[in-house]
């Protein structure tokens, strides 16, 4: 029978099949070994078909698994030639990001984006603790909100705490399969369990000393709030790597570059030194921002803006 992957802790995975059951799953020995270049092989939001164990109901075995429309991905943390698929088949990807304890900054932001953007996922900012403001603060989150809503995506100011915008957020996610991301502690889990009472996620204090939040979530688990909406809670990513992108491809996933690369005099420019980039020349007149060129530049040469 086939099933979706709802939660994967390592080696078991939990998975609602099409009997409306949900089984505890084992991966089938032979799929580990099948020249996989991540750490995980079954991923929260894979597609899988699955064997019922009959000596241990409840149980049963993944067989195989079908073939991804798009995933998130990011470094492996321990091993760090490969990546490890954060969830698949998604719908859109939602980043809550934070301006202040703890901060998100726009380097992260702009490389959740650009993986995203890379599967052409559309992706959603929602930026939390308004309430956490001040006036100078509220000013230069209008101006962030700005450089992303002028490049299309769309973004919502939320208070976990008075509950301001959090039935948008709701209203967002219906009909879909949304993931939802961002660093510890800029209370993902908290407007989850708003939105959906009935997750129950765990939520914690940010670290004073480091104003850092501590990570509630242990493993991606996807919830389903209705019969056709889906929500996939994530572990707090602390830093976000680059997975699968060439260079020479990278301009393709800033949506402002995209749009000029091919008025480029060279066809082969990387948009930094080369004469006659229209993207450098955009640029000088402030068309495009300079917090995302040099995110680009970043990106490009491996700096580390990935916190």
């Amino acid at each position: 029978m086939n099933g979706l992957v709802l939660k994967s802790t390592g080696s078991w995975y939990s998975v609602l099949a099409e009997d409306n059951r949900v089984y505890q799953c084992r991966v089938r020995g032979k799929l580990r070994i099948k020249g996989m270049k991540t750490t995980n092989p079954v991923a929260v939001g894979d597609q899988v078909h699955l064997s019922a164990d009959k000596e241990n109901p409840g149980q049963a075995v993944i067989q195989e698994v079908s073939p991804r429309t798009n995933y998130i991905v990011r470094q492996s943390v321990k091993k760090s030639a490969q990546a490890h698929i954060i969830a698949a088949n998604i719908d859109q990807a939602l980043l809550v990001v934070t301006l202040v304890y703890p901060r998100t900054s726009l380097g992260f932001i702009d490389r959740f984006l650009v993986t995203a953007e890379s599967f052409r996922i559309p992706q959603v900012l929602v930026f939390n603790k308004t309430d956490l403001l001040s006036d100078e603060g509220v000013a230069l989150q209008k101006d962030i909100m700005a450089i992303y809503e002028n490049i299309g995506i769309q973004c919502l100011e939320t208070s976990a705490l008075t509950g301001k915008n959090i039935n948008d957020v709701k209203n967002l996610l219906s009909n879909k399969k949304t993931l939802f991301s961002g660093h510890s502690g800029v209370g993902k889990s908290t407007i989850a369990n708003l939105i959906a009472p009935h997750i129950t996620q765990k939520t914690s204090e940010i670290s004073d000393f480091a104003e850092k939040g501590v990570h509630t979530t242990t493993f991606a688990e996807m919830f389903q709030l209705d019969a056709t909406t889906f929500l996939i809670d994530t572990p707090g990513i602390k830093e976000l790597g680059l997975v699968e992108i060439e260079s020479f491809e990278l301009a393709d996933y800033f949506p402002e570059m995209r749009e000029l690369r091919n008025d480029c005099k060279f066809n082969n420019c990387q948009h930094v030194q080369e004469p006659g980039c229209a993207i450098k020349k955009a640029l000088e007149k402030g068309e495009i921002e300079e917090s995302r060129y040099h995110s680009y530049v970043s990106m490009l040469y491996g700096e580390d803006n990935r916190r």
